[in-house]
């Protein structure tokens, strides 16, 4: 059984969507990607040192949200995306939360919000648990 607070998992799932809406947005266009094509080499990794610097304010966000979780609860956050996923099914929860136990570490944050399709993942999760986040998404974000 879940046991952390649902309404941390919605947190997540809310601003996982506001990432991913804001991500489409800021699409690169045509004009952009001529812009880097004549870039050298060295050119290219200066450029991309300079795009990881300005780090987007709601990544930050969420990043810290999730760091600053106890690590009990980002365990259960993996393992619930990844039940979400399909990787687990209910019965085998307690597996999910060992895996997760056993690869735990100081990137989780950035593991998280490199998985595609996070947020429906969660969601998910939670409805196998018969939860959701409804409540939370009318009331609490």
């Amino acid at each position: 059984m879940l046991e952390m607070d649902p309404d941390k998992v919605c947190f997540v799932v809310v601003r996982a969507r506001e990432l991913e809406e804001e991500d489409l947005i800021e699409a690169t266009t045509d004009d952009d990607e001529s812009e880097d094509f004549d870039l050298d080499h060295e050119e290219a990794f200066e450029e991309l040192d300079e795009h990881e610097e300005a780090e987007d304010p709601l990544r930050e966000e969420l990043v810290s949200f999730i760091q600053a979780l106890p690590e009990d609860e980002q365990i259960e956050l993996v393992a619930l995306a990844w039940l979400g996923r399909g990787d687990y099914d209910k019965e085998e929860w307690e597996d999910a939360l060992e895996a997760a136990e056993e690869r735990h570490n100081e990137r989780t944050a950035d593991y998280l919000l490199g998985m595609p399709l996070l947020a429906d993942y969660l969601e998910e999760g939670l409805s196998i648990f018969d939860l959701s986040c409804a409540d939370f998404e009318e009331h609490g974000a």
